[in-house]
């Protein structure tokens, strides 16, 4: 397990997209709208309008400062724009209930509208660096095939998936917050749905699903 954490930590330090919520000195706030406006939608669509957004909105109490309507209208085509009403009832709530401060932990983050178990991880691991074990889809798939066997993880996430991903995550904190990105970009960049670049993917030799000739999905997935 330590070869695995070390070889895709440092494949992803050497082959991470330069994305803006990612680089150093990043606000908790920043972090959180990505992670809100990165659900169901690519990055290529959501980096104009997040950069927007925080050109116009740089902080909490800037967005919940101004109706709904204009964080609506301001949502543009990122689709799902109840992502956006709930980002503007987490930042009033911020506003008032944490001074304009996102808070750091978990289960503060849990507490704010919109936010579920995968975001609150997020932020507080890419925002603040707390130790948390972070499941996506993208992490979900890269360990039903690394660990699993699996060509795809369950069509719905099961307490089994959490319960490995906290089992494989490294030991040391870290390293651990590090492996977190590092398993969704590898999900995102090579080990993707439909498809894996296998021939590019730093574990390819550790690989179950390899290992066991890449047997093919055990059900079909619904297109979106």
């Amino acid at each position: 397990m330590q070869q695995i954490h070390n070889t895709i930590n440092t494949w992803y330090l050497e082959n991470a997209r330069d994305l803006p919520w990612r680089r150093p000195g990043v606000s908790g706030w920043e972090v959180m709208v990505s992670e809100f406006m990165l659900q169901q939608t690519p990055v290529v669509r959501v980096l104009p309008v997040w950069e927007e957004w925080m050109r116009r909105w740089p902080r909490p109490q800037d967005l919940a400062a101004e109706p709904l309507s204009e964080a609506l209208k301001a949502w543009g085509r990122l689709g799902y724009p109840r992502r956006a009403q709930r980002l503007h009832a987490a930042a009033v709530e911020i506003t008032t209930e944490y001074n304009g401060e996102v808070p750091r932990t978990e289960a503060e983050l849990l507490a704010l509208p919109g936010i579920g178990s995968y975001t609150a991880a997020a932020i507080a691991c890419f925002a603040f660096g707390e130790r948390t074990v972070v499941v996506d889809t993208n992490i979900r798939r890269v360990h039903a095939r690394l660990f699993g066997g699996m060509a795809l993880p369950e069509p719905s996430p099961r307490a089994s998936e959490f319960a490995r991903a906290a089992e494989v995550q490294p030991e040391d904190h870290q390293a651990a917050n590090l492996w977190n990105i590092s398993v969704m970009e590898l999900g995102a960049l090579v080990c993707t749905a439909r498809s894996p670049k296998c021939e590019q993917c730093p574990v390819f030799q550790q690989c179950a699903w390899i290992a066991q000739g890449q047997p093919a999905p055990h059900y079909i997935p619904k297109g979106q």
